[in-house]
């Protein structure tokens, strides 16, 4: 066995660096393959806090993640589709969902690595289906997660016989502050407490760390945890800023006062479990689940204080809206000029998508001001569009030989498509929210949550539709042109159980009928609108034959 320190390091740091990744790996695959479900799930939780908190451990389960929980929350708190209360319970049953991801992970499961392996190289390079090659994706990163497990045990091995490594463990094991701060800033740096957190298991369960330094680490990854989630969120709603802050008050200063009576009593007094990974992991399960028993009651209040030291932002309207990302004085230079008016396609995208959030909010909640301010910022758009048409118009080139009206001329499509698609939002959503209101009407529980889980869609397919103006992936533009015909094949099954509730006599249903049947087309008139930036790189490629999609 090859016994040279810096080979020792280097193999132990690959083996954390394959385990930091297989995380991701499983992550990105379970929100690829089932985003949608998992924030219908999300947005559905409002029932109450208990339920809430459930929810909230489910999707941490599957997404190996309480910050992917955090920012997919976020969305629906920006929209208003959730409140802070709520939005809070979610976080804390994430968080304790984090904890049971690793004990899942440490469990004897890996023993099935190589049939994971097998199985989900299968699915990824043998099927067409997009989701089954996302399970695939999933299956190698759960076999990839053991097997790092595997080699952070065998490259840590000779480290017990080290007088130096050694001596740095009776150095943490007596500083567990230091230990403390080592494993809040390793879990923020890596962004995954659940990576960090069975990382220091298994160098306790090899010897490496004694149980007070393994445990006073377990308690900084999650403050490290809660980071990660309060850094990505600086820019948030308030709203969102209120639950992230909150969550990190409490993780993080329940984590300090953990360690404090550590420090007091002793680890060993908390000891449950038949070896020194599993005793580990107990305290970080055990951890979450008191932060979970005791914040979960107190949610209301937390976010009432919550609202009082950081209160809405007056004036928070974007002082943005005359900045252009179109530089005159490039037009003369194609490239330079096209790439200017990407960028501000793509922030015309992003400006509708945030209306579109708006929107949606009106029908739960009617608010004028906000009606009033979308009003404006569909008339910024328009003009948006218009100076972006001018401005493709006036790109020449020196080259005789450079065809610029073509690039023109498409980019001019997308510009007028978003344009239609803002028109949607205020002509159509704005409008039947205001109607809605002022004759005091309400949705069927049933058809609310179908237009719902239709915006969530939709919302989705926005997002795809800037993805793809920036990016210009083709295989991303095939799939935004499918889910338009899904979107399309969506909207008539959701009208056939509209139409199936008024036979039916449900007085809520007759009420909003009109409304309901015209949001579900405004939606779907807009998904279209996103939808239509693919064609023109499709058919660049020579991916559209007679305005369908080529045979792959």
């Amino acid at each position: 066995m090859i016994s040279s320190p810096v080979i020792v390091l280097l193999n132990m740091a690959a083996a954390a660096a394959l385990l930091l990744w297989s995380v991701r790996l499983v992550r990105t695959g379970f929100e690829r393959a089932f985003g949608g479900h998992l924030r219908r799930w999300l947005r559905r939780s409002t029932k109450n806090r208990f339920t809430a908190a459930a929810t909230g451990a489910a999707a941490a389960v599957l997404l190996q993640s309480s910050t992917a929980v955090a920012m997919l929350l976020a969305g629906f708190m920006s929209a208003g589709a959730i409140g802070g209360v709520t939005g809070l319970a979610i976080i804390l049953g994430a968080d304790l969902g984090s904890a049971i991801v690793a004990q899942i992970l440490n469990s004897r499961v890996g023993l099935l690595t190589p049939l994971l392996l097998l199985v989900g190289v299968m699915f990824f390079l043998r099927s067409s289906r997009r989701n089954l090659r996302q399970i695939g994706r999933i299956l190698i990163g759960l076999a990839l997660i053991f097997l790092s497990l595997d080699l952070i045990r065998q490259a840590s091995a000779p480290l017990s016989e080290s007088g130096a490594a050694q001596a740095a463990m009776v150095y943490l094991a007596g500083d567990p502050v230091s230990a403390f701060l080592i494993a809040a800033i390793f879990a923020w740096l890596f962004h995954s407490s659940v990576a960090a957190v069975l990382l220091f298991a298994t160098l306790a369960q090899q010897g490496l760390l004694s149980v007070e330094a393994a445990a006073a680490m377990v308690l900084g990854a999650n403050l490290g945890g809660a980071l990660i989630a309060f850094f990505l969120t600086l820019k948030a709603d308030v709203t969102v800023q209120r639950v992230v802050w909150t969550n990190l008050a409490l993780r993080g200063g329940g984590a300090a006062l953990a360690l404090v009576l550590l420090t007091q009593f002793g680890a060993s007094a908390l000891l449950v479990g038949s070896s020194a990974a599993q005793q580990i992991l107990n305290i970080h399960l055990f951890f979450n689940l008191a932060l979970l028993a005791l914040g979960l009651p107190l949610v209301a209040p937390l976010m009432r204080l919550a609202t009082r030291l950081l209160p809405s932002r007056a004036g928070a309207l974007s002082d943005t809206l005359a900045r252009s990302a179109l530089d005159q004085t490039v037009q003369n230079q194609p490239r330079r000029a096209f790439a200017c008016a990407q960028r501000e396609l793509v922030e015309i995208g992003n400006r509708i998508e945030i209306m579109l959030r708006e929107a949606i909010g009106l029908f739960d909640s009617y608010d004028d001001a906000i009606a009033q301010r979308l009003v404006l910022d569909m008339k910024d758009i328009a003009r948006m569009s218009m100076d972006l048409r001018i401005y493709l118009t006036g790109i020449r080139s020196d080259d005789p030989d450079e065809d610029t009206g073509t690039r023109a001329f498409n980019l001019s499509g997308v510009a007028v498509n978003l344009e239609a698609g803002a028109d949607a939002i205020v002509r159509k959503m704005v409008d039947l929210a205001r109607r809605k209101n002022a004759e005091k009407l309400n949705f069927s529980d049933e058809g609310w949550r179908e237009l719902s889980d239709f915006y969530d869609t939709v919302l989705r397919n926005v997002q795809h539709g800037i993805t793809v103006l920036i990016s210009e992936d083709v295989g991303l533009a095939r799939e935004l042109v499918e889910q338009k015909e899904k979107v399309r094949d969506l909207e008539q099954a959701l009208v056939r159980k509209h139409l199936k509730r008024l036979r039916q006599g449900l007085t809520e249903s007759f009420e909003t009928s009109a409304i309901h049947l015209e949001l579900l087309r405004a939606l779907k008139m807009l998904n279209t609108s996103f939808a239509m930036i693919a064609y023109p790189l499709l058919e660049e490629h020579g991916e559209l034959l007679e305005s369908r999609l080529a045979d792959a």
